[in-house]
């Protein structure tokens, strides 16, 4: 395949994935022929998002971004919102225990602001992508105040320029056993589920202007474990507005898979509202498909793929609730 045909199909798939991201049918602005009515015209997908008011954005990988000129322009072009996909969690900024690191986030962040966009944080608390340091000397007795110093160096070296932070990653995991289905990770394990309270409440002091969110996977499906975890998570963030904990987000990372067969049901609308009422946004974090289940390939595939966007943003954007998109 030539690199002319390769962007030629990728045009065709964002042009299939925005149908369904962004409504039932391409309006007629987003293609519009050029002079030579030969030219397609591609109106961003953040204008489109835009309309809706929503954000939408990607994931950005800092080799990239520091190396080829073609993906920063794509994303310039395209994002309203973007994310540093490995460049702030714990093994790229704070690689050694007396030393940070900012060189990529700084990059992120410094090239989102030349294109006005917003940037999310991600993340501060996750059981993987911690350096051997952490788990190394950490212990119960100084765990909370190595967490809290982390939260305040590199949250204060962000302080007002963050839209917001991914403060806790993945906190529930139901088939771990704990009990209310809370993941048995290493914060866990030091400090309980106290250490979400923690990391929450020391973002909040350092950056509190910042929309802070919870994260988490495996809450899109119509099946037994998913809505077994839907019910986890809502009753974990019902908790911590109890204890007046500044949760403004959850956070839908929406990993999907295509040829499964797999539905998403009411329910999931039902607990989109469910967290709205809780007085908090849903943004959509981490959009993907897996497409190694199908078995076609060409067109087929692509359509395919598209069509399992479609049916799950088709499912939640309308409730108006969701107020970012990025994949």
């Amino acid at each position: 395949m030539s690199a002319t045909e390769s962007i030629l199909n990728r045009r065709n798939f964002l042009r299939l994935a925005c149908a369904g991201l962004f409504g039932s049918k391409l309006p007629s602005a987003l293609l519009a022929r050029g002079g030579d009515k030969h030219t397609l015209t591609w109106v961003p997908l953040g204008h489109l998002a835009k309309e809706k008011n929503i954000a939408f954005g990607f994931a950005l990988n800092y080799g990239l971004l520091s190396t080829n000129a073609d993906y920063d322009a794509l994303v310039a072009r395209e994002c309203t919102i973007i994310t540093p996909e490995n460049a702030m969690k714990w093994n790229a900024v704070h690689p050694e225990r007396d030393r940070y690191s900012f060189t990529q986030s700084d990059a992120i962040v410094t090239f989102a602001e030349r294109h006005s966009m917003k940037v999310r944080g991600h993340t501060f608390c996750w059981h993987r992508a911690l350096p051997e340091w952490v788990t190394r000397d950490v212990t119960k007795d100084n765990a909370e105040d190595v967490l809290r110093q982390h939260i305040a160096t590199v949250a204060g070296r962000y302080k007002g320029r963050l839209d917001s932070w991914d403060v806790v990653n993945e906190a529930i995991q139901l088939k771990d056993g704990m009990p209310n289905g809370w993941r048995n990770s290493f914060w866990y394990r030091l400090l309980g589920s106290a250490y979400v309270d923690i990391a929450f409440e020391a973002t909040k002091q350092t950056d509190p202007s910042a929309i802070l969110t919870y994260n988490d996977f495996g809450l899109e499906y119509e099946n037994r474990s998913d809505n077994a975890k839907r019910k986890a998570v809502l009753a974990m963030l019902h908790a911590l507005k109890s204890l007046r904990v500044s949760v403004g987000a959850l956070d839908l990372q929406s990993y999907l898979r295509a040829g499964t067969k797999e539905s998403f049901g009411s329910d999931l609308p039902k607990f989109i509202a469910e967290v709205r009422d809780l007085g908090m946004e849903v943004f959509v974090t981490e959009l993907d498909v897996d497409d190694s289940q199908l078995r076609v390939e060409g067109k087929a595939r692509d359509e395919a793929i598209a069509d399992v966007y479609k049916r799950d943003q088709q499912l939640i954007l309308p409730s108006a609730s969701v107020s970012a998109v990025i994949t």
